[in-house]
């Protein structure tokens, strides 16, 4: 495999894994990035642009990301909430009024934020092109009775969540999620990360495409316990419902899926540019662009949901938008903030250690929270500090 890039003294464990997972754990194409004290110490490419393609990868590919998105996509209320536009302790229909519908009015932001606003679900799957039009997905939550007394409980809310966090935004700044992000974010920082894909980016983004490990994977093949595969199996199951809000899926390689703004699932970027991203979060990067204060970081890291999910069927941690460190997502460390996308990518911060990483793939294998791919880097990484 050849590899392109480059990797700090000390950090050759990284390159290592990162050859192993297309030797080994069958990646196509993908990258890996990583931010330390704000220096980008691993820049790493290789593979094919497209999973099921010829053509390299190159410096400056990028992917459709999945829920890796829900990550970038929260910097955007936590930034509204340090620039005293909003209130996490505030009730969302304090800015969306018609959010109050069938019991929601006392769903506070950081409950919208932590996933325990009760809509994971809906009673209706939303076409692609619902989802996507800005207006039905917002009445669609806002309409829907919850699954549980909200703050009182959390769930995955894997679809709905595009729909709460950018209706919120919208409310409070007149401007879609998707534009903040790129004028007040990623353009300033020089992030390559888009909810809603310009024309003029378009021709970098490859194709990703489902996958199945090699037989000579050496992947440990678990058995899911029995609750969770029947959940993930059974149609009336919230954890189907969840994942169901949009019925049929999307095809992600399509350019109007790409266009669209759903900040739960349709992020594209690069890994640099989610390494950097994070890096941002948490302290200084090379020329100066920070993205977060420390009190804001702070509310970013500290724990908000803990324990059963139930739409994951598993114990999760989340925090004010980020997933936290854990068993069902295992991050660098305890005091790791981020998210998983399903089927590979994961990006994170971890403050204590200075860290930024960012890895993307477009062979998107099964995996929900905790990809043996990005494992493997994660543990390089650790080997490595």
């Amino acid at each position: 495999m050849d590899i392109q890039g480059v990797v700090a003294e000390g950090f050759e464990p990284v390159r290592d894994a990162f050859v192993r997972n297309f030797e080994v754990l069958g990646d196509r194409g993908a990258a890996v990035s990583v931010y330390r004290d704000g220096r980008k110490v691993v820049d790493l490419w290789g593979g094919t642009r497209d999973a099921d393609g010829t053509a390299p990868w190159t410096e400056d590919t990028a992917q459709v990301v999945r829920s890796a998105t829900k990550g970038v996509a929260a910097a955007v209320p936590l930034l509204l909430h340090q620039r005293g536009l909003l209130d996490p302790d505030a009730p969302v229909a304090s800015y969306w009024p018609e959010f109050k519908a069938g019991g929601k009015e006392r769903v506070l932001v950081r409950d919208l934020l932590a996933h325990r606003a009760g809509v994971p679900a809906l009673d209706r799957g939303l076409t692609a092109a619902e989802a996507a039009d800005g207006v039905s997905g917002p009445a669609a939550v806002a309409a829907q009775h919850p699954s549980w007394e909200p703050g009182t409980a959390h769930g995955y809310h894997a679809q709905t969540y595009s729909w709460l966090l950018s209706e919120l935004v919208l409310r409070v700044t007149g401007r879609t999620l998707g534009s903040v992000l790129a004028e007040d974010i990623a353009e300033p920082l020089g992030v390559d990360f888009w909810i809603g894909l310009p024309d003029t980016e378009a021709h970098r983004v490859g194709r990703v495409a489902p996958v199945d490990p090699p037989e000579t994977a050496g992947v440990l093949r678990t058995r899911p316990r029995r609750n969770v595969s029947e959940a993930y199996a059974d149609p009336a199951s919230l954890t189907r419902r969840a994942f169901a809000a949009i019925d049929p899926l999307p095809d992600e390689n399509t350019p109007a899926y790409r266009a669209a703004e759903l900040p739960a699932s349709n992020g594209i970027g690069t890994a640099r540019g989610l390494a950097r991203f994070y890096a941002a979060t948490i302290g200084v990067v090379e020329d100066g662009a920070r993205i977060f204060t420390p009190a804001t970081t702070e509310l970013a890291a500290r724990e908000h949901s803990a324990g059963p999910d139930r739409v994951l069927v598993v114990n999760t941690r989340f925090g004010a938008g980020y997933m936290l460190h854990g068993p069902a997502s295992p991050l660098l460390s305890p005091a790791s903030f981020g998210h998983p996308g399903r089927g590979g990518s994961l990006a994170f911060a971890d403050p204590e250690a200075g860290i930024g990483f960012g890895y993307v793939t477009n062979a998107l294998a099964k995996s929900v929270t905790a990809d043996p791919r990005a494992q493997a880097l994660v543990r390089a990484l650790k080997s490595a500090l």
